[in-house]
Parts: structure tokens; sequence; C-alpha cells
């Protein structure tokens, strides 16, 4: 009988949210693919490039984890970190092209640095978040704006917090092949105490 691939969305607690509920959560260090870049998501040229290159590696080092370490997992969902100069270009502005990002696959922490083939602008990297607020959004990710002005304003001031690290962003959902109004994404801000 084959075990049941590992799939960090059912196992590590930091990859659940629910819809209109804050949460503040201490997110562990995990270990990521990622490659970084500038732009509109929708219309960067380079967006689309690290796409094509981050799921192929992604897919590939699945693979040899179940031949070589005979340990099988599902490849984790894409996320995102983003900023600008002006966080206000992510709620009010909403003005892509200042945005900067980088793009993430999360690798479990089993795999080793052999294993790893990281070709020219990829990295793997530990990354160590730390304390967060989070909730879910559900719908277009052009309608995020209130749900961050609320996070921003309202839900972490309220806590006693202050926003640190950058905007975080865990794609559920496939935007090839759900409706913009059924996509769901993790909305992350990394926090400290005031």
């Amino acid at each position: 009988m084959t075990p049941t691939p590992f799939d960090a969305k059912k196992e590590i607690d930091a990859y659940r949210a629910r819809r209109g509920q804050f949460r503040v959560l201490d997110v562990p260090a995990m270990t990521f693919l990622l490659i970084d870049g500038q732009g509109d998501p929708n219309t960067s040229p380079q967006y689309a490039a690290a796409l094509a290159t981050l799921y192929p590696l992604a897919y590939a080092l699945k693979f040899r984890s179940r031949g070589e370490l005979d340990r099988d997992y599902v490849v984790p969902p894409l996320e995102g970190l983003w900023w600008a100069e002006d966080m206000e270009a992510f709620t009010a502005a909403r003005d892509k092209d200042r945005w900067h990002w980088r793009l993430m696959l999360m690798t479990p922490d089993w795999i080793p640095r052999e294993l790893v083939e990281t070709p020219g602008d990829v990295r793997w990297e530990l990354f160590d978040e730390g304390r967060c607020v989070q909730t879910l959004h559900v719908g277009p990710y052009d309608a995020e704006g209130p749900v961050l002005e609320r996070m921003h304003h309202e839900v972490i001031p309220e806590e006693g917090l202050r926003m640190t690290g950058r905007h975080h962003e865990i794609y559920l959902g496939d935007p090839r092949r759900a409706a913009p109004e059924r996509l769901r994404t993790i909305l992350r801000q990394p926090v400290s105490v005031r």
C-alpha cells in the first residue's frame, strides 16, 4: 500500500485560515524555492517567466524525493511576498507597476541540499517569518484592498502589534481553473509587539 503523500495544506497549521477571521499565529521556519522580480503580475513577462521556472523545478524535486528518498508530497501552493516603497500601493492605489515580488514554493524539511538544483535567479532558502496576522480572502485578487486595509489599520493596531516584514499571499486556488469570485487566498502580514 502506497503511503499518502505529505500535503502541507493539511499538515501545517500556517496554511489554514478562515474568511472573516483574523488570526495571530507563529509561522514556523520553512525552506522555499524562490525568485524575485518587479512589476504588474498580470502583464510582466518577468512574472510569467518566474512561474515557468519555479514549477518545473518544484515538480522535479518532488519526483526526486519520491524516487531517491521514497518520500512523496503534494507540491505546496504558490506563495508571494509583495512590497513597494509606499505600502498604500497595495491597499488604496493598487498601483501594480510599483510592486516588487518574491514568488515562493515551499519544500518539505526532509529535502537535503544535494537534491536541490537552482539555476539562474532561483534560490533555495530558509524563511523564518515568525509572528503574523492572517485571514482568508475569497474572491478576485483586485478585491483584496478592503481586507488589507482592515488588517493593517484596525486588526493589527487593536492587537497591540505593528507591521514588520513583507505582505505575504498564499494562493490556494488556481486562477487558470477557478472563477475569480471563487479564488481563495491567505493574506498574511508579519508583525511584532509595539
